[in-house]
């Protein structure tokens, strides 16, 4: 199929493009939309034959939930079985926003959009366009990321271009996101909740708004991964580059230091090498492939660019990245979430 790309101009223009994007959702057909997050890649969510086609155009496993997005708090109780306190503190203070979180469903819910679980995971997108799509499709949208699953998260439209095009029925052009990294996702189906994937919600925000919360132990790194993910990103390689990339962990000096040797080594054996790097630390690499991420004054900046960077280096072909490790504190705890899973837990401790 030919993949119909519109871009928003924020013009009267732009109702038909929410009209024909709706229409598509309507008839069980894929649209891919930017949220504040990443790109998703979005399908009526009560509809059992669209939910699975979006884990045949994306390549992902079908074990694998996908998050419902919703425009209205009311649109909950169409999927959720029970809202607790708590869900509605978090509810109030952070949606719409990068919050996920999850309840028992409904019975209406199709197990195909819950990865075969009696949970289901939503969220509340604050993006304009998401928004208005989701109002225009009369429906709530399962939407996983907008990527063939694996690869890193689309933060642009040409992300979702390079991977979907010819998979999908419509890709709505909103510009480059605004945080780049996806939602943080939290079950409240347990005491105290648990906190399942970091991401812009950090742990101390969640703490203050709920009190003490639980951190699943394979997130933890106290076990391996779970054979039945209860939410996205969980279990499966996730947002890997073509080329090995390794994280070099220590004190600064003795990172930038590492790295470098080990990129001249790799160069010496023909490799083509990329180095991430930030604002503090650029000047001190040698060669012509360092990519700044952002600056460690701003987790957020990381943040922002972690992936568009990752996809950078696969179009340049590099073999091999290296890359220096963050705090793991607060939206560093992300930011280290996604960039492990990215290099496959291959860490080098100095």
């Amino acid at each position: 199929m030919d993949t119909i790309i519109k871009k928003i101009t924020n013009s009267p223009e732009d109702k038909e493009v929410y009209q024909q994007a709706a229409q598509i959702i309507h008839n069980g057909g894929l649209v891919a939309f930017p949220t504040e997050t990443v790109y998703g890649l979005g399908a009526d969510a009560m509809n059992k034959a669209a939910a699975a086609q979006i884990y045949q155009a994306k390549g992902r496993p079908s074990d694998n939930p996908l998050i419902i997005h919703i425009a209205e708090v009311e649109e909950l109780g169409r999927v959720a079985e029970e809202v607790n306190e708590k869900a509605k503190k978090l509810m109030k203070e952070f949606w719409p926003g990068p919050l996920t979180l999850i309840f028992r469903k409904k019975e209406e819910v199709p197990f195909e959009t819950t990865g075969g679980l009696d949970t289901v995971a939503v969220r509340m997108p604050s993006h304009p366009v998401a928004q208005k799509l989701i109002k225009e499709s009369r429906t709530v949208i399962a939407a996983p990321s907008a990527n063939t699953s694996g690869k890193p998260s689309p933060t642009q439209a040409s992300h979702v271009k390079e991977d979907l095009y010819g998979k999908i029925d419509m890709l709505i052009d909103g510009g480059n996101v605004g945080i780049g990294i996806e939602s943080t996702i939290m079950d409240m189906t347990v005491e105290p909740p648990m906190l399942l994937r970091p991401g812009y919600i950090t742990m101390p925000m969640l703490e203050q708004a709920i009190g003490k919360i639980q951190v699943d132990p394979f997130l933890a790194g106290d076990m391996k991964e779970p054979v039945k993910p209860k939410a996205p990103g969980m279990k499966y390689r996730h947002y890997a580059p073509k080329a090995e990339l390794f994280i070099v962990e220590g004190e600064l000096s003795q990172v930038v230091a590492k790295i470098n040797y080990l990129a001249e080594e790799k160069r010496k054996q023909g490799y083509k090498i990329g180095i991430i790097a930030t604002e503090e630390t650029k000047g001190f690499y040698c060669g012509d492939s360092v990519r700044v991420i952002g600056t460690r004054k701003d987790e957020a900046s990381i943040a922002k660019h972690l992936f568009s960077v990752l996809r950078e280096f696969d179009k340049m072909g590099t073999e091999y990245i290296f890359s220096e490790a963050f705090s793991e504190e607060n939206l560093g705890q992300a930011i280290m979430n996604r960039l492990i899973k990215a290099a496959g837990h291959q860490i080098i401790r100095l």
